[in-house]
């Protein structure tokens, strides 16, 4: 059966790039080749390739929420809502200081979605970054990044809005279920680094060492409590897209590292890695209360696999 979400994306992208007036449309539309624009990975608050939806008029930036949603599965739009939406209670925290806004984030399309056989899209701000890549009709995902600030709003001592809080109880699940030698080898660093180790890099350099402890060692609650990790990040593809990548991982290995305190509260961190699988999670600035995470593929971040695959069957 043919992937119908190449053709949803393409659907959907061709739909913004109509509802945009001509200005707002040269802004948004870059060239395929525009390796430094396309590669382009930014988590904070900095001006970016593409077009602002706070600039757009209500039918274009639905247009641009329809298109994020063709990314994502629905507990993962979700997420994403709450991510933009903590925008205006970062702002009133610091005093409305910096003037954070829910409109600050921006749509770029690279190539042009109605007729070329590669062309990408991304939707980006603070603490948000979902990109894809479309080459002859197969979707290529990451890097995706979600991140929250405040990870936690609490009213006596109950969460009102925590974003990413699966992301980190369910690795505290995997770190409580892990034996003692299992838990030396995983906790690689007493203190959690300052923030995720691949960073705002368009590539991620020459791979990072797989630190931690290997799958292959551990027991059974804590081999199937890092499969439902590995399995959290990935579902925040469509499903049918979340089946592919999981399959493409089944065969490699994986190592799971954590770094920092390991009881709730203070600044912690950790990755998992795989053959092409890349996780980062940090809540390391706050005093543990700003939480950054990334699904990347080292090997095949913004489409690297399938442009590799067209180049060789297309020689240009």
């Amino acid at each position: 059966m043919e992937d119908p979400l190449p053709e949803q994306m393409r659907a959907a992208s061709t739909a913004l790039l109509t509802a945009l007036d001509p200005a707002a449309r040269e802004s948004a539309m870059h060239s395929f080749d525009d390796e430094a624009a396309r590669r382009w990975l930014e988590y904070r608050p900095r001006p970016r390739p593409g077009v602002c939806l706070a600039e757009l008029d209500v039918t274009a930036r639905k247009a641009a929420h329809r298109l994020l949603a063709t990314a994502l599965s629905p507990s993962a739009y979700a997420q994403a809502m709450a991510i933009i939406s903590l925008e205006e209670v970062l702002d009133r925290a610091e005093g409305w200081q910096r003037g954070r806004h829910s409109g600050d984030y921006w749509v770029a399309v690279f190539g042009d979605p109605a007729r070329d056989d590669r062309w990408a899209w991304r939707l980006e701000g603070h603490h948000l970054s979902v990109n894809m890549t479309v080459v002859d009709g197969q979707v290529s995902p990451a890097p995706i990044f979600f991140g929250a600030n405040p990870a936690a709003v609490r009213y006596a001592g109950r969460p009102v809005s925590r974003p990413l809080g699966v992301e980190e109880d369910l690795a505290r699940a995997l770190l409580d279920a892990l034996g003692p030698a299992e838990r030396a080898a995983a906790i690689i660093a007493d203190d959690a680094p300052a923030d995720i180790i691949s960073a705002t890099r368009g590539r991620v350099d020459a791979p990072l060492e797989p630190l931690g402890v290997p799958a292959e060692r551990l027991g059974p609650t804590g081999r199937a409590l890092l499969d439902q990790v590995v399995a959290l990040y990935l579902d925040r593809l469509p499903p049918e897209l979340a089946l592919r990548e999981a399959t493409r991982l089944d065969a490699g290995p994986l190592h799971f590292a954590w770094a920092g305190p390991t009881h709730p509260g203070r600044r912690h961190y950790y990755r998992v890695q795989g053959d092409d699988l890349l996780i980062e999670y940090d809540n390391t600035t706050a005093d543990g209360n700003h939480a950054h995470t990334v699904l990347r593929r080292p090997v095949s971040d913004f489409g690297a696999d399938v442009l590799a695959t067209h180049h060789h069957t297309h020689p240009h």
